[in-house]
């Protein structure tokens, strides 16, 4: 690959389907504004390119290895803290920690499976539309989450939350697909959060104020219980 090409190619990104619609619309009434009033279409221009920037889905290059967990979505590492998984899962109470990741309207919305595995539970729940960054929203916002089993039996579950703008979630397997870590299997329009439910005994390796890279960012490892990591702003 010459080195023009691969410039190109670093600076190019996939747009997720599910924004092909908006795209259009955004354009159409850019042009609409434009013939109308040039300023408009000026603006019509900015929030396109915007929409497209959001509906954006460049590729990942995921590290591999036992036991790691990948963070499932961009954004900053919001809260880590003990929590019981949405109680639609019906998992253990007192047994996890959960790793929440805020989405503002500027990252990347696509989300990825934080390990490999199984999904052995799906469940969406109604609900309200509370700022994200709260820590309510874990419990009363809308919601779809899963459950995914290790090939060593332990379970994980990541849940998509819907924030104070958004209002789709999608999520795009089925129970008993197999996932890979880094795997896209969704996305939450228009700013939104994530959390991960992960066995108490795993080691946190993100810390809370960091920024997250979906598919990519290692947040915890299940084989091991190390100290969880301190950070500060420098």
């Amino acid at each position: 690959m010459s080195a023009e090409v691969g410039t190109i190619s670093s600076i190019m990104f996939r747009v997720h389907r599910a924004g092909r619609p908006f795209i259009g619309i955004f354009a159409f009434v850019t042009v609409l504004a434009g013939w109308y009033w040039l300023p408009l279409g000026f603006l019509g221009i900015v929030l396109t390119v915007w929409c497209i920037c959001f509906f954006r889905d460049p590729d990942r290059v995921t590290p591999i290895g036992d036991g790691l967990v990948i963070a499932p979505a961009d954004g900053v590492v919001q809260s880590i803290a003990k929590a019981d998984p949405p109680p639609e899962l019906k998992m253990d109470a007192g047994a996890y920690k959960r790793i929440s990741i805020f989405m503002n309207v500027f990252d990347v919305h696509v989300n990825r499976a934080p390990v490999d595995g199984t999904v052995r539970k799906l469940a969406y729940s109604p609900g309200k539309f509370f700022n994200a960054s709260l820590d309510k929203a874990s419990e009363h916002n809308e919601r779809q989450a899963l459950v995914l089993e290790t090939a060593d039996g332990q379970t994980i579950a990541c849940v998509q939350i819907a924030g104070l703008i958004a209002r789709r979630i999608l999520c795009d397997v089925s129970r008993e697909d197999d996932l890979r870590a880094g795997q896209r299997f969704g996305m939450i329009r228009f700013g939104s959060r994530v959390d991960v439910y992960l066995p108490d005994g795993a080691a946190i390796l993100a810390v809370e104020g960091q920024r997250a890279v979906a598919g990519e960012t290692v947040i915890a490892d299940l084989s091991e219980n190390d100290a969880e990591r301190q950070g500060e702003i420098r």
